[in-house]
């Protein structure tokens, strides 16, 4: 069975992340920056499989001390799921800058945040899997939600060097965009499910290759372009 660690696990992908590990017999550690209801029915359902710990991945006291507080086992896979959509209107000629930075501290910094924190935990084998966005391509065809798509942007490029820097510390890191999704943040007509993007996600954390460390691919494990 692996340890899994998962950000944003109060709610739609990563909630269905940690249910779908748990139903495998998994350790779950999950990371929500508060728990919801849902999450705490999972965990006290779970067996003691599934432990909660607050961590606002904003912060850097926070992920250090959610962190701490979930022990110093060896992580199998560290799943980097907390979003915000940011601002959505246009803003050409004007920006929330506030909410910009929270993009930014919530979608680049903080999953760098969250793997120097659990870093000592990952060993040769360990996978990091990091939900970025189609939106995210140079490709993407489409304008708007400037701070959303700019910021999983600079998460695939940050991800990229990091892939290249703990490669011979056998550490896979992995880009991966979900689908788009019946969340909160996908809405109600989005194309799949919680569950078939978790299951996927689940999927390709198992089966990440050294050889294909800081490659971005779409939630059923095909290739994206960048």
């Amino acid at each position: 069975m692996a340890t899994v660690a998962i950000t944003g696990a109060a709610r739609g992908i990563g909630l269905e992340l940690a249910a779908q590990h748990v139903a495998a017999g998994d350790t779950v550690i999950a990371l929500p920056r508060k728990a919801s209801a849902a999450l705490e029915e999972l965990a006290a359902s779970s067996g003691g499989l599934l432990t909660i710990h607050p961590c606002d991945v904003a912060s850097d006291a926070s992920v250090r001390a959610a962190a701490a507080a979930s022990g110093d086992g060896a992580i199998d896979v560290l799943y980097n799921v907390a979003g915000v959509t940011g601002p959505v209107a246009n803003e050409l000629e004007g920006a929330d800058w506030d909410a910009w930075n929270e993009a930014f501290a919530i979608m680049v910094q903080g999953p760098l945040r969250v793997l120097q924190a659990f870093l000592p935990r990952l060993g040769e084998g360990a996978c990091v899997i990091n939900v970025t966005s189609q939106l995210g391509a140079s490709t993407w065809p489409m304008g708007g939600m400037y701070a959303y798509a700019s910021a999983k942007a600079a998460l695939n490029r940050l991800m990229a060097s990091v892939a290249i820097d703990l490669k011979p510390k056998g550490i896979v890191i992995g880009l991966v965009h979900p689908g788009w999704v019946q969340t909160d943040m996908g809405g109600p007509h989005a194309q799949i499910t919680p569950a078939e993007s978790a299951a996927g996600l689940r999927k390709l954390g198992a089966e990440w290759t050294l050889e294909g460390t800081g490659e971005f691919r779409k939630w059923n494990g095909e290739p994206h372009v960048w």
